[in-house]
């Protein structure tokens, strides 16, 4: 008996020893890894991984930029079963024990201790957003040691709720998505609350194993794993029976969704992301900044399909290019390889990649998501054989004269899905190719200087150059007006009469002449300014710089705040050789437009940090011609009486930097282009209030049209990137102006008209259209002109009948100009 007994007190005592080493061993570690642990305080303040996001002036989602798909959420709005689905995956305990659970970390010892590692681990919800938040994710008992020690800490100073909506926001879910909402929206399109309750099982899932468990990738495991958390949640007493049931007999339902966009603008969101990265860094990708742009929704849309519209048209015109690709096919095909290699072939804008497999009476194609579609020949009528920019093969009869077995091509599908009559089941689709034309758009308030749409090309996918901001080319004619206006500041007037006859200019440096001639090859003497500029005479322009002097203009230009340091120091700048972007020359029309203003482009109208606090606010623009930069009761006198939309940034003054006598005169002449000039074919929007410019460079390489009226400024450009002409037959008119003439039409419909306000200093004078000279009342043929007060002509006198002579009322009046 008292040997038993020596033996039990000997156990003991190991035991006690045992017990007491191991408690120094684990007073050691805690002493050794307690100082180099981060305060737990931190998590209060945390700043999770937000995506950058763009929005439009209408609040419509552009783009999201960033490697973390992550939109945070407050637990009170996370629904229950949700948070049960978790607990019952993750940690059924978490409400009841203190960041550690005895049971999970002794299996996870026993895992260690057999296999040299941790398998299943023990982590606890809070031990795992110890993890998450502050350690690595290597699988080491120190790492293990030291989670426990935060998990402990964590407990002490953050509540339940605090935890979970940590861990909610940060755990990482698969397919870019940290959190709960983003995988919501990733996998189901829709936010936490509305997933069912088999969605939300499938979901809590994931932690474990965001790749092998994903429904996306692997339906199966995930389905199994889906049921046993449905499982334990009826064991754990979250669900009953009926709804375990419901929820284990629906399908998996997950699929892909992307970032929601809203609207497709995204050379604008580039040239937003390019600001922000500038201004904020690497750290713009994670700290969840909103930035609102100056964009329209609705003239954005319309910019884009107006641009490709446009370009496509001028792609057809010019004839078929031949098939992207040439597949061997055989005699029994198979549709899925087929298919698959289909898939790789990118999809751009809203063309599709299509196999032809067969060439009847009408061909028909493979393609991806619609299997075979038929392609009717009076959809391919227009595949005419390119030859060159100024010549096509012969119209096509049959789908043969244009496309054979194994070709591979692109195809359009109708707005409203057309079905085959002869099936009723196979969809209609369009033939089509991808334009190796290029141009851009960018509409701008001239009152403001706001961008309210800007597309840089037909497909940001297919290429990001954007042109809108980046193509410096030939403004050609579009530049005239610059060189008129500078003329009509310094002396001269709508009525002046400059000879329009050939010139000839000798450059004794390059042992060249210079033999500059109009459009039309012809010349018809002297001619009025107000002429010149709406029938786009090239020589009466060049006389006109001549007269003004080069020097002088450029000074001019300059003063408009136009950089001129690439535009020529001869007579070609009369013809607009000096290269520009297209936003420059639109808000150089933009200036016109508003009478005179210096507007400068504004893309973004303001930032909002992830606490919601603004960061950044485009200042409010006012027009004030004796305003005080430094007086604020001038400044405040000069802004809208209805205050709702100022902002604390100081208001920006734009400064009159054009004579608003003379941009009337200019907005006239302008006007007069759209009536009786080169832009007659917008005289089919039915507005009397625009006005504009074509524009063609030599050889037909830029083409452009500019216009506006008082509510927007536009700008087109159409050409290639490479510069070549695009044909005999194009010019601005044909390519860049129908553009203009569609987005203008969608922009401005319901719009009421505006005309620019008449200032003081204008007056009226009867003059004949030829010649410029006032004549008298009663002059058959005479119009009237506008001019300045002070570079008026003198009144005719009236005309004085002879005895017998008579005339009709008709005959005394002169035809009005306005």
């Amino acid at each position: 008996m008292s040997r038993i007994v020596s033996y039990f007190r000997v156990l003991t005592w190991l035991l006690i020893g045992a017990g007491a080493s191991a408690a120094m061993i684990l007073a050691s570690f805690y002493l050794f890894l307690q100082p180099g642990l981060p305060p737990v305080e931190q998590l209060r303040d945390i700043r999770l991984q937000t995506p950058l996001r763009v929005y439009s002036a209408d609040n419509q989602l552009i783009a999201e930029f960033g490697e973390m798909r992550r939109t945070p959420v407050r637990v009170e709005d996370v629904p229950i079963h949700q948070i049960h689905a978790f607990m019952a995956a993750e940690d059924s305990r978490f409400l009841d024990h203190h960041g550690v659970d005895p049971r999970g970390l002794t299996r996870a010892a026993l895992e260690l201790a057999t296999t040299g590692s941790i398998q299943s681990g023990g982590s606890t919800i809070t031990m795992q957003v110890a993890q998450n938040f502050f350690l690595t994710r290597d699988r080491t008992f120190l790492r293990k040691f030291n989670e426990i020690l935060l998990a402990l800490q964590i407990e002490r100073e953050l509540s339940k709720n605090e935890i979970l909506e940590l861990y909610l926001n940060k755990i990482y879910l698969g397919h870019r998505a940290y959190g709960l909402e983003s995988a919501a929206r990733v996998y189901y399109g829709v936010p936490p609350e509305a997933l069912t309750l088999a969605q939300m099982a499938m979901i809590a899932g994931l932690p474990k194993a965001p790749s092998a468990n994903n429904p996306l990738r692997n339906p199966n495991r995930a389905l199994v794993r889906r049921d046993w958390i449905l499982s334990r949640m009826e064991r754990l007493g979250y669900i009953t029976p009926e709804e375990h049931q419901q929820a284990r007999s629906e399908p998996v339902t997950a699929s892909y969704h992307g970032p929601e966009v809203e609207l497709n603008a995204p050379y604008v969101a580039e040239m937003a992301r390019t600001e922000l990265f500038r201004r904020y860094g690497q750290s713009v990708y994670e700290d969840g900044y909103r930035v609102y742009l100056s964009i329209d929704g609705d003239r954005q849309k319309a910019a884009t399909e107006s641009l490709r519209n446009g370009l496509e048209a001028y792609d057809r015109r010019h004839g078929w290019r031949g098939p992207l690709d040439q597949w061997s096919l055989g005699d029994t095909p198979d549709m899925d390889e087929l298919t698959s290699r289909l898939r790789e072939i990118p999809r751009v804008a809203d063309l599709v990649p299509a196999l032809i497999t067969d060439t009847g009476s009408d061909a028909v194609a493979l393609t991806v998501n619609n299997g075979l579609v038929r392609i009717p020949m009076e959809s391919m009528r227009w595949a005419r054989p390119y030859i060159n920019e100024n010549a096509q093969g012969p119209r096509p009869e049959t789908p043969e004269d244009i496309v054979s077995r194994g070709d591979v091509v692109y195809v359009r599908f109708p707005v409203q899905p057309v079905l085959d009559n002869a099936d009723g089941k196979t969809l209609e689709a369009e033939l089509a190719q991808l334009p190796d034309i290029q141009g851009a758009v960018v509409a701008v308030n001239p009152d403001t200087g706001r961008i309210e749409a800007l597309s840089g090309g037909y497909s940001f996918a297919a290429s990001r150059f954007n042109r809108a901001v980046q193509a410096k080319r030939q403004p050609g004619s579009a530049f005239k007006p610059l060189v008129f206006l500078a003329a009509l500041e310094n002396g001269a007037t709508a009525a002046t009469t400059i000879n329009d006859a050939p010139i000839v200019f000798d450059d004794d440096e390059l042992e060249t002449t210079w033999r500059p001639e109009n459009v039309s090859g012809e010349f018809r003497g002297p001619t009025t300014l107000r002429q010149a500029l709406y029938e786009s005479r090239n020589l009466v322009s060049i006389r006109l710089l001549r007269d003004t002097g080069i020097q002088r203009t450029l000074d001019y230009i300059s003063a408009l705040g136009i950089d001129t340091s690439t535009q020529p120091r001869d007579l070609s700048l009369a013809l607009g050789s000096g290269p520009m972007t297209p936003l420059e020359l639109t808000r150089a029309y933009a200036i016109i437009a508003n009478g005179g203003y210096a507007v400068e482009p504004v893309l973004i109208e303001r930032i909002v940090d992830d606490e919601g606090d603004v960061v950044f606010q485009a200042p409010e623009v006012i027009h004030c011609e004796r305003c005080d930069h430094d007086d604020p009761e001038l400044l405040d006198a000069a802004l809208p009486l209805d205050d709702t939309s100022r902002n604390d940034t100081p208001p920006r003054v734009l400064e009159r930097v054009a004579d608003p006598a003379s941009v009337y005169i200019m907005d006239s002449m302008l006007r007069d282009v759209i009536t009786r000039g080169t832009g007659r074919r917008a005289r089919a929007l039915g507005r009397e209030d625009i006005a504009g410019k074509t524009g063609t460079t030599n050889d037909q390489r830029d083409t452009w049209f500019l216009g506006y009226n008082p509510d927007l400024a536009t700008g087109v450009w159409v050409g290639f990137d490479q510069p070549r002409s695009l044909g005999r037959g194009e010019f601005g008119s044909s390519t860049a102006l129908p553009i203009w003439q569609e987005f203008m039409g969608k922009a401005l419909s319901g719009k009421p008209e505006r005309l620019m306000q008449r200032p003081a200093g204008i007056v009226s004078r009867r003059i004949n259209p030829e010649t410029g000279e006032p004549v008298p009342a009663g002059t058959r043929n005479a119009r009237f002109e506008i001019f300045r007060a002070d570079l008026a002509p003198e009144e005719a006198p009236e005309r004085e009948y002879e005895d017998g002579e008579s005339g009709t009322e008709d005959e005394r009046l002169p035809q009005q100009l306005f």
